[in-house]
């Protein structure tokens, strides 16, 4: 890549950046250490919760903005851009740019869903963290990040009935994704590639020229990869690929090690 344009790394968690049974993110810790070292902000992208980023934040060491929820909102620590910008509100310690509707909104369609069609569709809403953990292999500390949503709901449905459920659920105004393990429901305002523009847009004024790499997975890391300059496709367990698009990058490498070959490669050009 040119020197003169700052990398910005875009990255899924699950199944990327960290194991997808174990999560796991010890492989790839000395090549966030390095890409630190050359001041690479690395924002994360993904359907996991604002707890959850924020752990893995604090895990990692990384002080950069993140995308929550598939889209639903980009969370900005305050001060990290150093020019004002357009956001709906302030959470915490952070600038809250959103995009999707509330959780409650999205809980409320489905309900709906589920009285007229009477199918089985359990979201994280109605388990207990109990039930979370053991649907996901997470801790019970994980369970309970889990299920700190937002902006979209994980849910899984009635096998057998997917077509109808689905079709239904789209019938509410519901946008429905496929994460791997799971369905996540959410607004149509909410977008992986939206949120990824609007930051990139961000880090263009902060920095002047950029260049956008994203990372990812699954189906539903597609708007993130349609949206950066270099997307990047890891290998599922299985060994397959799950999306084949132009300029896709494909790895030939699994979860964690394909994120770790992917960036030695094309941003630490030592691959």
């Amino acid at each position: 890549m040119k020197k003169e344009e700052k990398i910005i790394i875009f990255t899924d968690l699950d199944g990327t950046l960290l194991n997808s049974a174990t999560y796991s993110y010890q492989e790839v810790l000395p090549t966030i250490r390095k890409l630190q070292k050359k001041g690479i902000p690395i924002v994360f992208c993904t359907a996991k919760t604002r707890a959850e980023n924020e752990y893995y934040q604090k895990k990692l060491k990384i002080n950069d903005p993140f995308i929550v929820e598939n889209g639903g909102a980009i969370f900005i620590p305050k001060n990290y851009f150093s020019f004002k910008f357009p956001f709906q509100k302030k959470k915490n310690n952070y600038r809250v740019i959103e995009l999707g509707a509330s959780y409650s909104e999205i809980r409320k369609r489905i309900k709906t869903v589920r009285e007229k069609t009477k199918f089985n569709i359990a979201g994280f809403g109605d388990l207990g963290w109990e039930e979370v953990a053991r649907l996901t292999n997470l801790s019970p500390q994980g369970a309970k990040l889990a299920k700190q949503r937002e902006y979209d709901e994980t849910f899984i449905i009635e096998k057998g009935a997917e077509r109808k459920i689905l079709k239904a659920l789209k019938s509410q105004g519901l946008q429905i994704q496929f994460g791997g393990k799971f369905y996540d429901a959410s607004s149509p305002k909410s977008n992986k590639g939206k949120a990824v523009k609007i930051l990139s847009s961000l880090f263009r004024k902060k920095f002047g020229k950029i260049k956008t790499m994203g990372l990812g997975d699954s189906p539903n890391d597609f708007p993130m990869l349609k949206a950066v300059d270099l997307p990047v496709l890891v290998q599922k367990p299985s060994g397959i690929w799950s999306l084949n698009f132009k300029n896709l990058t494909r790895i030939k490498a699994v979860g964690p090690r394909g994120w770790k070959t992917a960036v030695k490669k094309f941003v630490l050009n030592n691959g």
